[in-house]
């Protein structure tokens, strides 16, 4: 099945384009909302279900994932030698203890954020960052993709800290590029957003605010 949801997931940077400088990458409207495409993983039974929100932060994206798997992606255009640092505030009401997340049959995160390098032709041949809240795992762990060494993920949150608390954090995307694909990358080419459960056939309830790149 992981075939078909890398192919999915590294696809999604081709279906919008924005401009990123020191500014959010998502909007979270219900403009924006309809206007993205929200696939659903083959093989999973249901489709993540997003709603979009605001706080005194602003906006937000709200995602409730039982035993489902989609994602949002868009296409963008960063210089990572001008804004190397992505940013991604968000927060997980209901998680997914007990799991093994470095394992095929676990390997499902409540909040992740792709980002996504074109190194060739098709899909399969991108590289990809994934960014995780995790339910089980410490802070700074990291491993390939329990399906593809093309995709690592990398854990900046964890509700074992900071269970249904807004955390912020930052990560160096190009230093990371280096570190885990030995690439280096001068700019980025897709970001994606995803809540998944399919593997592990539990629910989670996450939110994501304010995603963008800068400077330090």
């Amino acid at each position: 099945m992981f075939k078909f949801f890398y192919i999915f997931i590294t696809s999604l940077i081709f279906l919008n384009s924005a401009l990123a400088e020191n500014m959010n990458i998502f909007k979270f409207t219900e403009q924006e909302l309809s206007e993205l495409d929200v696939r659903k993983v083959r093989g999973a039974d249901n489709k993540t279900f997003y709603t979009v929100g605001s706080n005194d932060n602003g906006n937000f994206l709200k995602a409730v994932a039982d035993n489902a798997a989609s994602g949002l992606g868009k296409q963008v255009k960063i210089d990572l030698n001008k804004t190397p640092f992505i940013n991604i505030t968000w927060k997980i009401e209901k998680d997914l203890k007990g799991i093994n997340e470095n394992s095929k049959k676990g390997h499902d995160f409540a909040a992740r954020v792709f980002a996504v390098k074109k190194t060739g032709a098709t899909p399969l041949s991108n590289r990809a960052i994934n960014y995780v809240f995790s339910s089980n795992s410490e802070v700074g762990q990291s491993w390939p993709s329990p399906y593809t060494k093309k995709s690592i993920d990398n854990v900046l949150a964890t509700t074992k800290d900071n269970l249904n608390e807004w955390v912020t954090v930052k990560a160096n995307v190009k230093e990371d590029f280096k570190k885990f694909h030995d690439l280096d990358v001068n700019e980025l080419d897709g970001l994606a957003i995803m809540a998944d459960t399919d593997n592990s056939k539990m629910k989670s309830i996450s939110y994501f605010q304010n995603i963008y790149f800068s400077e330090d």
